[in-house]
């Protein structure tokens, strides 16, 4: 596996300009969830930096942008409110609660590292879209909810959404009016700024600036929440100490933001993919981001995965290889270490109104108003996962929504599956006669043979889903003096299902009934063959086709020699 990306220079102004302009759309994102987050924005900037180069090095999407995301800042943020939730004895708040939230942040980034190298990428993205879109929309309501308050001018109340929410009522009574002004005013400059411009200048830094601007001239520097002295440089590293119930708690929310944070950078690349006409490799993809994610909670900086936002806005202003992420990542990194003076005085209202709008654009909408005209039941489990993301956990949500997803599309292919396994011939009492599919010279032989030869007719792959099928079946099966089991049309025969036949082929064995097995391929014929089934077919009675088996299974039963195979009569 090449081990950096795709770093060229053979389109260095296009690189160089997506790259300038890229930084120009991520600053005001990144300060935003650096300040939601309650790690303070410092942390976004820190994870703006880190994880864009890091990703840009080592990822394996050439102009995939990466940096602190909204999916990702929410979950960060639960993983912080849990974590300083005071000692109901002392309290106080524990001391290495926020090490332990940077340190959850490096695990995550271990976890994809490890995704990667065990080449997981294709399977990352493999879930329900009902599960998808219900935990996406349920993550844009949190963090519209908890940035409510901010835009009211006033601090977080603590307790994430149930706390905001009880919160509502006081802070409407207390409403900050300046603050409000100016976080309306970024949310209309948002929602309201004509296309034309965008080319020219993002909203988000329109809404940055002017906001800052209205807050100095007219508020007052010192009146209003301002996100104030960021420090220089990256912080020191520190080594705290950790019990094993930390370690627990911090490795199940790290499988949390990797999983999370895979599916989002995955997702993403798809995006740029279809931009720019290349495919991404998805494995070293997740190997970039978590070496970016790794550094970024080293250093006290936010988790973050590819943004569709930046990584559109890259790509559409020249980006074409991922000397674009290095250049990004170089710029905000002058900010951190030499600019950061500038951004001091922006008040904490405008980045709870880009918050806010980064929360409404998550929301699948789309979705949303189609979902029960494609299907009652997805459209409950997605605003099942919608109600648990926001009311209950993340975790729980998404378990339980994968749970009754999956539970609900084996009952499918159950079904489907069901359609694939026939029992062909004249039927014994309480069953109608089936001759379906059959050729004229086939369904002559098996009707003169009566009930005394059964076809089972299967196709299809047969996984777990058949087995039941199958065993209903088998009581339709023991008139027969003859099986045949016709595997033609089978590519492949799961372990359910072959240990169904092995079963049924004993039972008829059992009993004295000759076994003809026709068409079979290799890889039912293996997975047979691995139980040992032999000893119940005789070797001339494994046949290439079911025309032959069914000759061969009507000859049994002829009433003379010449009744095999001769046309009927009239």
């Amino acid at each position: 596996m090449q081990v950096f990306n795709q770093i060229g220079f053979g389109n260095v102004k296009g690189d160089v300009f997506g790259g300038v302009t890229a930084a120009i759309v991520a600053l005001p994102m990144a300060l935003a969830f650096g300040v939601a987050s309650g790690a303070g924005a410092e942390a976004g900037l820190y994870g703006a930096v880190l994880v864009g180069l890091f990703a840009a090095l080592f990822g394996g999407t050439p102009t995939l942008i990466s940096e602190p995301t909204g999916p990702m800042t929410v979950v960060f943020t639960a993983v912080v409110v849990a974590l300083m939730v005071p000692d109901p004895a002392t309290g106080v708040i524990p001391e290495n609660a926020m090490a332990m939230a940077f340190t959850t942040v490096m695990l995550a980034g271990i976890f994809q590292v490890v995704f990667g190298v065990l080449k997981l990428g294709r399977y990352v993205t493999l879930m329900p879209y009902t599960v998808i879109s219900g935990f996406m929309s349920g993550i844009g309501l949190i963090l519209i909810i908890i940035q409510l308050p901010g835009l009211l001018g006033h601090a977080s109340p603590g307790g994430g959404v149930l706390g905001s929410l009880e919160a509502l009522p006081g802070l409407f009574a207390e409403v900050n009016a300046g603050e409000l002004i100016l976080g309306v005013v970024a949310l209309a400059i948002l929602f309201l700024m004509p296309k034309a411009w965008r080319r020219f200048m993002p909203p988000q830094l329109l809404a940055l600036v002017v906001g800052t601007l209205l807050a100095v001239w007219f508020i007052g520097s010192g009146d209003y929440r301002a996100i104030g002295e960021i420090p220089s440089g990256l912080p020191s590293l520190v080594m705290p100490s950790f019990s094993a119930e930390d370690w627990m708690t911090m490795v199940i929310n790290a499988l949390v933001l990797a999983m999370l944070g895979s599916i989002d950078a995955l997702l993403t690349s798809v995006i740029s993919d279809s931009l720019t006409r290349k495919e991404h490799n998805s494995d070293k993809e997740l190997v970039g981001q978590g070496l970016g994610n790794l550094a970024s909670g080293m250093f006290g900086g936010l988790p973050g995965a590819g943004a569709t936002m930046g990584t559109v806005v890259n790509i559409q202003t020249g980006a074409r290889s991922a000397l674009s992420g290095l250049v990004r990542a170089g710029v905000l990194g002058v900010v951190v270490f030499g600019a950061s003076g500038l951004v001091e005085n922006i008040p904490k209202a405008i980045l709870a109104g880009i918050a806010i709008k980064v929360g409404i654009d998550i929301i699948d909408w789309g979705f949303l108003r189609r979902a029960h005209r494609l299907s009652i039941r997805g459209a409950l489990i997605m605003y099942g996962v919608i109600a648990m993301t926001v009311f209950v956990d993340l975790i729980t949500a998404v378990g339980i929504g994968l749970f009754v997803a999956n539970i609900l599309t084996i009952r499918r292919l159950s079904d489907l599956q069901s359609e694939h396994v026939r029992v062909l011939g004249k039927a014994e009492e309480g069953y109608e006669s089936d001759y379906e599919g059959l050729d004229a010279d086939e369904k002559r032989l098996l009707s003169d043979a009566g009930s005394r030869v059964a076809l089972l007719d299967l196709s299809g792959p047969l996984i777990f889903g058949a087995a039941q099928t199958l065993t209903r079946q088998q009581n339709r099966l023991d008139h027969a003096d003859t099986l045949v089991i016709d595997l033609s049309g089978v590519p492949h025969l799961g372990v359910s299902a072959a240990l169904i036949l092995e079963r049924i082929m004993h039972d008829a064995a059992q009993r004295g009934a000759r076994v003809i097995i026709s068409g079979i391929q290799e890889q039912p014929r293996g997975r047979l063959e691995q139980l040992g089934v032999a000893k119940e077919v005789h070797a001339e009675d494994w046949v290439a086709t079911r025309a032959e088996a069914v000759r061969r299974a009507c000859g049994d039963h002829a009433t003379s020699p010449g009744d095999i195979g001769q046309p009927a009569e009239g």
